[in-house]
């Protein structure tokens, strides 16, 4: 600790990101990777964009892309804002919507960077619980008393909340934003998307992080009422004029409008996910019900921090958090068809071991 840091430096607890190792020969199954990587197209788009261009600036709106999504997504142009990640885009969201008097709700099991924001922002929370079997109550968010954000699907537990509940709460909360992050939707939700025509209130939040295979590029966006986009983009241009990159611009652009390859995608994902589910159950895993890209589960007989371990002998590494509630829980991120099965041999043999872990 520096004498020279501020005093909200010294309060902050920053967000802990999942291990990025650098051990190549690893099966790597604990940060929600696409194990397909991207668009053909979009490889080819960025690859198009490393030319005597890059001496220039990017359009600091992101227009062609923003262009592209709201095509996709039926919506105008005003209605879509980029940034570097959605994790950028949720902040400035934070910062431009969510910092108001009434307290933020959110779920006390949800993505662990809302309270961090709320620590860096200064935003006053309360923490809804989620049900006995980790599963959001939108009667717990009628009372329109403050802004709203939840993950549908949640993460980690991958539980989906069906488009009507989510309307439900959007409709009781007139007078607050409401913020829904879909990094997930793509494998298996409903998109509140359809619903910023009826309300002027909620903010939808994307990734290209998950389904579309670009981690790596660092690109996100929010769809929402005009004036919502609008308030974003004010913090942004506070903050930095130019979040995305020529390269980024280009290779986003071409995954949003492939849509083929993130069908294909998405639906190989499903395949193995309940394949795996399945498998995992045959075990005696208690598996919540997914809707997104991993899977969350427990076993009666190990300790969750125990499998981990040794799985983590076995060279591969899942995601373990040691919180409330969930810490006999394992994320599971979907791979590929092989590395699951390689997974479930692993677990096989583990749980085989009766002399423990």
């Amino acid at each position: 600790m520096s004498r020279f840091w501020s005093s909200k430096t010294r309060e902050l607890k920053p967000y802990v990101p999942g291990e990025q190792p650098r051990e190549q020969r690893l099966i790597k199954l604990n940060t929600n990777e696409l194990p397909y990587g991207p668009s053909p197209g979009a490889l080819a788009a960025m690859r198009a964009a490393c030319d005597d261009s890059l001496r220039l600036y990017p359009d600091p709106t992101g227009l062609a892309l923003r262009q592209s999504i709201a095509q996709a997504y039926g919506l105008d142009v005003e209605q879509v804002f980029v940034g570097n990640g959605s994790d950028e885009v949720l902040a400035h969201a934070f910062q431009a919507l969510l910092q108001q008097p009434a307290p933020l709700r959110f779920p006390d099991i949800t993505y662990s960077f809302y309270p961090v924001y709320c620590g860096l922002y200064g935003i006053q929370s309360v923490r809804v619980p989620l049900a006995d079997d980790l599963r959001l109550l939108p009667q717990a968010y009628q009372d329109n008393a403050g802004p709203i954000i939840f993950a549908n699907p949640n993460a980690p537990t991958g539980i989906a909340l069906p488009l009507a509940d989510v309307e439900a709460i959007v409709a009781a909360n007139p007078d607050h934003v409401v913020v829904i992050d879909e990094a997930y939707v793509d494998f298996g939700g409903e998109s509140a998307v359809p619903l910023i025509a009826r309300h002027d209130n909620l903010l939808v939040v994307h990734t290209l992080s998950k389904s579309r295979g670009l981690a790596g590029l660092r690109v996100g966006y929010a769809m929402g009422h005009a004036d919502l986009i609008e308030g974003l983009t004010r913090v942004k241009d506070s903050f930095n004029s130019y979040p995305l990159d020529r390269v980024a611009l280009a290779g986003a652009q071409a995954a949003i409008e492939d849509t083929d390859y993130l069908a294909e995608c998405c639906a190989r994902v499903a395949f193995t996910r309940e394949k795996t589910v399945a498998a995992m159950r045959e075990m005696g895993f208690d598996v919540l019900p997914s809707a997104a890209n991993f899977i969350f589960a427990r076993h009666a007989g190990r300790q969750a921090a125990e499998l981990a371990g040794a799985l983590r002998q076995r060279r591969i590494i899942v995601r373990h958090f040691q919180q409330p509630r969930i810490e006999q829980f394992l994320r599971i991120s979907i791979g590929t068809d092989e590395e699951m099965d390689a997974l479930c041999d692993a677990l096989s043999g583990i749980l085989a071991d009766q002399g423990g872990c």
